[in-house]
């Protein structure tokens, strides 16, 4: 039997159908071996740790222990919360649109980690994400570098996934990103993006696909979500997923570079909103910013898509 990891204890806050994801997620890649559960419903959470332990004897790397709680004074020793509460997006709604009642959830969730003592890492994918990380940072006041939001993570997934079909290539050879809002401003950053080594202006050039034909690519990708949830109600599994991948980065010190959420501080000559921006994750949350030399259309867009972030984030920030 190989062996239990030795991580500390990941606490998840939300135990709707993305915290489930991300739990099952995590558990399967043996992730961190003590898992505590919360959620405003305390029997949903009970209910979850109870079906997650009949797992135990078929996993590969079990874990020690996982439960449910109600006691905030669980997250002080945690070294990752994962935040996933709130209400669902509805049909035909965007993600900034339900952000008001998100936002006041999350407030109240951040005033009691605080109060708890909690120093470690939080990682967010409550929607929408750029604005309830900034909710969260607001309140709690903790380091920006440890506070995370899943970002473009899930959204660059399903640019590289939807070329790789096009040019019948595993997704994991396609080097594609979308970067701003987790939703429908978010911008494709070609300049910086590649297959096998050739940039997209050599594509194009060499005839393989057109602009429109990405452009629409793009699009795709940008309301995939509505896709989702129109035919199912939710999305659920791919951000579970990049959940783990982050809280994997942060717990094994990867140094990787992921398209999170973080606090921009004049970084693409930004202020005081959280966005999807590539940047190095360690242990110690996120380490620095990289900054890619965006061309002319790429920083319109991508100044776009934070004027919208600004314009719902100052409805909000007097608000909490």
């Amino acid at each position: 039997m190989k062996k239990m990891r030795n991580n500390g204890k990941i606490v998840l806050i939300g135990c709707g159908q993305v915290g489930n994801s991300f739990l099952y997620s995590a558990i399967n890649q043996g992730l961190s071996n003590q898992y505590v559960l919360m959620d405003f419903f305390k029997d949903i959470a009970e209910g979850n740790a109870l079906d997650l332990l009949d797992t135990q004897a078929g996993l590969p790397i079990p874990f020690s222990t996982i439960k449910a709680s109600d006691d905030f004074n669980d997250c002080k020793d945690a070294e990752i919360i994962v935040i996933t509460a709130g209400r669902p997006q509805k049909k035909g709604e965007t993600r900034l649109e339900m952000v008001l009642d998100n936002a006041k959830i999350m407030k109240n969730i951040a005033e009691n980690i605080k109060k708890s003592g909690f120093h470690g890492v939080t990682i967010i994918a409550s929607n929408p994400v750029d604005i309830l990380t900034n909710v969260y940072l607001k309140v709690t006041n903790f380091d920006k570098h440890k506070v995370i939001g899943s970002g473009t993570t899930l959204d660059t997934s399903r640019l590289r996934r939807l070329i790789a079909e096009k040019f019948d290539v595993s997704p994991k050879s396609v080097h594609a990103y979308l970067m701003g809002e987790h939703g429908d401003s978010s911008v494709a950053i070609w300049s910086s993006s590649s297959i096998m080594g050739k940039n997209f202006d050599t594509i194009i050039s060499e005839g393989k696909i057109t602009k429109k034909e990405l452009d629409a690519i793009v699009k795709e990708a940008e309301q995939m979500a509505y896709t989702i949830i129109n035919k199912k109600g939710s999305t659920s599994f791919g951000i579970g997923v990049y959940l783990t991948q982050i809280a994997r980065a942060v717990l094994d010190d990867f140094n990787e570079i992921l398209m999170v959420g973080c606090l921009l501080n004049g970084e693409y000559d930004q202020h005081d909103i959280v966005t999807g921006v590539p940047a190095i994750i360690s242990k110690n949350g996120w380490e620095r910013i990289i900054e890619w030399h965006l061309n002319e259309d790429e920083i319109s867009k991508f100044d776009a898509s934070c004027r919208v972030l600004k314009k719902s984030w100052d409805e909000v920030k007097d608000k909490i």
